[in-house]
C-alpha cells in the first residue's frame, strides 16, 4: 500500500485566497524560558489545503462539525485534465460531456478529484487565476446523477476568480456536498484511478471551513 500526502504545508507567507491573510506564527513558549516549545498560530478557516462546508456560502448551510466523521473518508476517483486541456480551446471549461465519459467510473465513488495541474503554480502569481472550472451544467449533472460526498481540486477555488456569486459552490452545497481546494501532489497519482481518500477537517465549532490533512492510499 502506498500512502501519498495530498496536503500543502501551512506556513507563514504561504499562498492564500486574495483578500485574506497568511497564517501568523508566534513563539508563545520556549525551551529556555518554559521548558517546552509551543506556538500561537492565527489563520483563516480556509487556509491551505482545506474543506468548504455549505455554511461557507449558504445562509442555512450545514457546518462541517455537523457531518459524521465517515463523510470525510471514502473512495475517490481522479481525473487529470492534461489531455483534455490540450485538445480543446475552452481550457477553463470542464463541461458535462467531458465528465459523462467517466460515468461508469464515478458511479460507486464518494469523491471526484480533479487534477487541473494548477498546483504546479503554487507560490506564483499565476496560481490565483486562469485555473479550469466546472461549468454550471457540469456541476448540476454531477449532483443529479451521482451520489458524491464532495469534489476536490488542486486549484484555489472551484469558481471563477472574479465571481462574487460562487454558483458552482452553491450547486454542490445545496446537495450537502463539500468542496476541497488546494490539494497537492495529485501528479503522484495515476491520471485516472480509484483510491482510498482521507480528508479529515479540524473539528471546529460551527465550521464554515477548515484545514484538512488529505491523504491517498493506493496499491
Amino acid at each position: 500500500m502506498k500512502i501519498i500526502d495530498l496536503t500543502h504545508t501551512i506556513e507563514p507567507k504561504m499562498p492564500v485566497y486574495p483578500g485574506t491573510e497568511p497564517p501568523l506564527f508566534e513563539d508563545a513558549n520556549s525551551l529556555e524560558k518554559h521548558g517546552f516549545i509551543e506556538k500561537k498560530i492565527s489563520l483563516y478557516s480556509h487556509t491551505g489545503t482545506h474543506m468548504d462546508g455549505p455554511a461557507h456560502i449558504l445562509r442555512d448551510g450545514k457546518t462541517l462539525d455537523s457531518y459524521p466523521v465517515d463523510c470525510f473518508i471514502g473512495t475517490a476517483y481522479i481525473i487529470s485534465l492534461e489531455n483534455y486541456l490540450s485538445e480543446t480551446n475552452e481550457q477553463r471549461k470542464i463541461n458535462q460531456l467531458f465528465l459523462q465519459n467517466y460515468t461508469r467510473q464515478l458511479e460507486d465513488v464518494d469523491y471526484l478529484i480533479i487534477n487541473t495541474g494548477w498546483s504546479n503554480h503554487w507560490g506564483s502569481e499565476k496560481f490565483y487565476s486562469g485555473y479550469p472550472i466546472l461549468t454550471q451544467e457540469a456541476a448540476i449533472w454531477l449532483t443529479e446523477n451521482l451520489n458524491l460526498k464532495g469534489i476536490g481540486t488542486d486549484a484555489i477555488s472551484i469558481d471563477h476568480e472574479e465571481s462574487s456569486d460562487f454558483p458552482i459552490h452553491k450547486i454542490l452545497f445545496r446537495k450537502g456536498q463539500v468542496v476541497i481546494e488546494n490539494l497537492a501532489n495529485l501528479d503522484k497519482l495515476n491520471k485516472e484511478q480509484k483510491f482510498q481518500f482521507f480528508c479529515l477537517p479540524l473539528k471546529i465549532k460551527d465550521a464554515d471551513g477548515a484545514p484538512i490533512r488529505a491523504v491517498a492510499l493506493t496499491k
